[in-house]
């Protein structure tokens, strides 16, 4: 798990959700989101044989997702509670990252980390 970026468990959806008819962020948008984000990706890593932020190595993880100062308290709490490897703390830097840029945030901020530790649910310490 711990080689996974993103894992998440999607419980099942009640019938009166399914149901409702309200309406969320269209295929479109989203779409336009992502494109402007790897477009912001590729100006960042533009003249190295990087393209995403998925593949930055340590030296560019330090420069480019150095979080906020509440940022940093989240990340120290959450990786001595859930015992996070290097490896799952590196992923949750990264995957912060790609949410600041697809909220067209030039820093890592508290917010974008939480939402990243988020989508490490599967990756606890069983202990």
């Amino acid at each position: 798990m711990d080689r996974i970026d993103i894992h998440i468990e999607v419980p099942a959806v009640k019938y009166r959700e399914l149901a409702e008819q309200s309406e969320g962020e269209s295929s479109a948008v989203i779409a336009k989101r992502v494109e402007a984000a790897r477009g912001i990706q590729l100006e960042r890593f533009k003249g190295t044989k990087v393209h995403c932020n998925a593949h930055m190595n340590p030296r560019q993880i330090r420069k480019f997702c150095e979080p906020d100062a509440a940022g940093h308290r989240l990340l120290e709490m959450v990786t001595e509670r859930l015992g996070f490897s290097a490896r799952a703390y590196t992923r949750i830097l990264k995957v912060a990252r790609t949410i600041a840029d697809l909220e067209y945030s030039e820093s890592v901020r508290e917010q974008h980390l939480a939402e990243a530790i988020q989508y490490r649910s599967l990756d606890r310490k069983t202990s």
